[in-house]
Parts: C-alpha cells; structure tokens; sequence
C-alpha cells in the first residue's frame, strides 16, 4: 500500500496540529481504496465514551475526498460539494477503527465518493456519500505556498 501525503495543520492528518487526530491514509490499489486506522480520544466525544458526530463526518469527509488520489497523483486534490452522512451505530472513543474510501463515479471536473467507519468487529458504524470538485481561482492558489509541506515521509 502507498501512503498518502499528509499537511502540516489539518486538523485531521496535520503533523504539527496539536489538537489533531494525525491520520495516516494509504492507497489500496488491489481493493481499489483508500484506508486509515484510527482511535478517536475521549476529548472528542459527543457522550462519554461516543464520538461526537462531527468528527465522524470530518473523518468521513475526508476519507472519501481523499479516494481521489488513489491513481497517485497526490496534487490531484478536490474540495467538497455535498456530503451525506448516515450514522449506523454509536462510534466508541479510545477504540481501533477504520476508515475506508472510495470513487463510485469519476469525472473530470467532479467526483461521487463514499467512505465508511468500521467498529473493531467491521461492522459500519457510519457510512457517507460525497460529491466533491476540482477547486479553481482563489481556492486553488491558496494552496500553493503549503504544497512544500504536502508530504509522505516517515515524520509523522
């Protein structure tokens, strides 16, 4: 599997962001996806012990966005459109999970992607469906100066 690059203040992969998950994608070429292992600390519970729903959707959300860079281009970012979550079951803080993310419909200026969140027992405990697109203009150059930053090393 090759790993995916991660940023510098993200608060989901960000190598320097204190308050971060620090997650780690990789490129599942023979399933055809993207896969990331997870333990959410208690600070981002909703309920003791539950992971609040909006880091499930952040993680969600950026599990499926990143399921576009499964052809290795790691420059070939998109930002999202639309996302749907549904949450299945109570996603459990301090437990191993794993998050995985896939293309459902490629186009070249648009892409459905989906992404799931899978207990200790694999069994999906929150799924989404996205709509993301290539970003332009402003977006787009915003990014620029952080590219240096945008790596896959050993560092994390």
């Amino acid at each position: 599997m090759t790993k995916q690059p991660t940023s510098r203040t993200c608060f989901l992969c960000g190598r320097d962001n204190q308050s971060g998950l620090k997650m780690v994608w990789y490129n599942n070429n023979e399933l055809n996806q993207v896969e990331a292992d997870v333990t959410i600390p208690e600070h981002f519970n909703g309920y003791p012990g539950i992971t609040h729903g909006g880091i499930v959707a952040a993680i969600l959300d950026e599990t499926a966005g990143r399921a576009v860079m499964l052809d290795g281009d790691f420059e070939n970012l998109f930002i999202t459109l639309r996302l749907n979550v549904t949450y299945r079951k109570p996603t459990p803080t301090n437990k191993p999970l794993k998050a995985i993310g896939w293309i459902e419909h490629s186009g070249r200026r648009s892409m459905n992607v989906a992404a799931k969140m899978l207990l200790p027992d694999g069994t999906i405990c929150a799924e989404c469906q996205a709509v993301v697109i290539r970003p332009t203009g402003e977006i787009s150059e915003s990014w620029e100066k952080e590219k240096k930053f945008w790596r896959a090393d050993s560092a994390i």
